[in-house]
């Protein structure tokens, strides 16, 4: 039996963003650029038309509708990547989601791919201080892929947890919930040819009940409060409003907010914990065992 807390819980977050859509700016013409992510095989994003980063982490598009044409509703479940451009950069990645892609093991190291514009800096202003994350454009809970380096990007933290994570999350308790099909598209966006995209596309459509239960269309910025960021090679400096930016140390212990076990450097998990969502910062070993935490075996 599932905990009462579970129940519907993509219902509550289908809410908010509907409460979220009635006061969302929608720029109009806007499509995706796109290899293989659909049956549509050149489309364009212009950036002329996604409005500058105001303080929410997305926009809404297209009225919130996603564009999957009715000829791709099926109840056969695939995952689709584009291949990386000349520059090494992702393009679309396309699923349809349901529980027989969703990972049986857990998520494996992805400490290995750099993707492009990756830089490895730490900000104090940052929650877990690492202003980058390796992102998903279909999240491992979805499609089970870890170190696929046609479906990772480089992305802000704030990117990553604020922006895309709740969309992600909202597509996997329907389908766990329902056993239903989702369409799921991200299209990363890019200006020319920048290394780290100005944001992803985020569309998700579920088949059975024609969009009943999942529906959505979105842009989410790929910025950072406090941070600019120099889009065509990952730099990055402390804007005006911003504090110390934090030292560059190869020392930290890195904690695990869910596991309540710390990492320190040369461990096993170490890197890998470096763009975990679950990342907790420690100076000390002994910072770290005050908290609550105990040393990782290996």
């Amino acid at each position: 039996m599932k905990p009462k807390h579970k129940k519907n819980s993509w219902k509550q977050w289908l809410l908010i963003l509907c409460c979220l859509f009635l006061t969302a700016c929608t720029p109009g013409g806007i499509s995706a650029d796109r290899q293989g992510g659909g049956s549509r095989e050149t489309q364009t994003i212009s950036l002329a038309d996604i409005p500058e980063y105001s303080g929410e982490p997305y926009i809404v598009l297209n009225g919130n509708e996603p564009d999957f044409p009715k000829s791709e509703w099926n109840l056969q479940s695939f995952e689709q990547y584009g291949e990386l451009d000349s520059l090494g950069r992702c393009s679309t990645a396309y699923a349809n989601v349901g529980t027989d892609l969703m990972p049986t093991e857990k998520r494996g190291s992805i400490g290995q791919v750099k993707p492009t514009g990756w830089q490895t800096v730490k900000y104090d202003i940052v929650d877990g201080k690492y202003l980058y994350n390796r992102c998903h454009l279909i999240g491992h809970q979805l499609s089970g892929e870890n170190a696929n380096d046609k479906n990772l990007i480089t992305g802000t933290r704030y990117m990553n947890v604020e922006g895309m994570l709740p969309f992600e999350n909202m597509v996997a308790d329907y389908v766990k919930e329902t056993g239903n099909h989702v369409l799921y598209r991200v299209t990363p966006v890019f200006r020319e040819d920048n290394l780290l995209a100005d944001g992803v596309q985020m569309e998700a459509f579920s088949v059975e009940d024609e969009g009943e239960g999942i529906a959505y269309n979105v842009y989410v910025y790929n910025v950072q409060p406090g941070i600019q960021i120099d889009y065509a090679t990952g730099e990055s400096s402390l804007d005006a409003s911003g504090t110390s930016k934090a030292e560059t140390s190869e020392g930290d212990i890195r904690g695990n907010s869910r596991s309540k076990i710390y990492h320190c450097p040369g461990q096993a998990a170490y890197e890998e914990m470096a763009d975990s969502k679950y990342l907790v910062i420690f100076e000390t070993e002994q910072e770290a065992q005050e908290a609550g935490y105990r040393k990782a075996k290996r």
